[in-house]
């Protein structure tokens, strides 16, 4: 039985990763992401994730390497290396400091929500869990839809740890926003502030369910009884009167 000395050793290199990511192409895959805008080599996303975590210890400026790369599945595995390695309990202080500051310095290439998705929970929102938040509000008034939604998804470590009031000053801000995405993500925000502090919740819809759009409604109340979702539903339906 051979020893695991005499085994070769996994070269955690950006070129390596694409190699292995291509040897798994599949034209099913491309049909079933067809909804991205993006350019797609055909690699399911269960084996991308897989692949990522064979490659946790790739150093960050092979990560780097792989966010500048065209195709989509490849900045996936990227943004994924980078989630593994902010959740291990292995990886020190200095460690998740650059993998944030990573994160913000290539937001251009984490460009697509679920690339966002895949990565702002723990390599953004646990980074800062303990630490001044002012660059989330910051994100949350980008012209770069992918930076506003890091803003709010980050929160929802927050959240998790019973922390709640960035997650509604932010989906506050973002309340009207032109993306159907960040609505989205504001009332899963709002869905799950409400898991965790109701009376927040409620005081949130109480001010602002008659305007908010729809689909931030429907959301964020997705857990609620019967009659209290007819009830937030309804105040939109209600028109203020106008001055005389």
């Amino acid at each position: 039985m051979p020893n695991k000395k005499d085994q070769p050793q996994l070269e955690l290199t950006s070129k390596q990763f694409i190699k292995r990511l291509e040897a798994m192409r599949s034209p099913q895959a491309v049909k079933s992401q067809d909804h991205l805008s993006d350019h797609m080599m055909g690699v399911r996303m269960g084996h991308i994730f897989a692949l990522a975590k064979e490659f946790i210890d790739m150093p960050l400026k092979e990560v780097e390497k792989l966010l500048d790369n065209p195709f989509h599945e490849v900045r996936v595995g990227a943004v994924s290396i980078m989630d593994f390695q902010a959740r291990s309990k292995k990886t020190t202080d200095e460690r998740r400091k650059e993998l944030f500051d990573l994160y913000l310095r290539r937001h251009d290439r984490i460009n697509t929500w679920d690339l966002v998705d895949r990565s702002a929970i723990w390599v953004v929102g646990s980074y800062l869990f303990d630490k001044p938040r002012k660059v989330l509000y910051k994100l949350a008034r980008s012209k770069f839809m992918p930076e506003r939604r890091t803003a709010i998804v980050a929160t929802l470590y927050f959240i998790g740890k019973k922390d709640v009031e960035d997650a509604l000053k932010l989906a506050e801000i973002m309340l009207y926003d032109k993306e159907d995405l960040i609505h989205k993500a504001n009332g899963w925000a709002l869905r799950y502030a409400g898991d965790k502090d109701r009376k927040q919740l409620l005081t949130f819809l109480d001010k602002y369910a008659a305007t908010m759009p729809r689909t931030t409604l429907r959301y964020a109340i997705e857990k609620m009884d019967a009659k209290q979702k007819a009830h937030y539903m309804n105040l939109g339906k209600v028109k203020p009167k106008q001055k005389k």
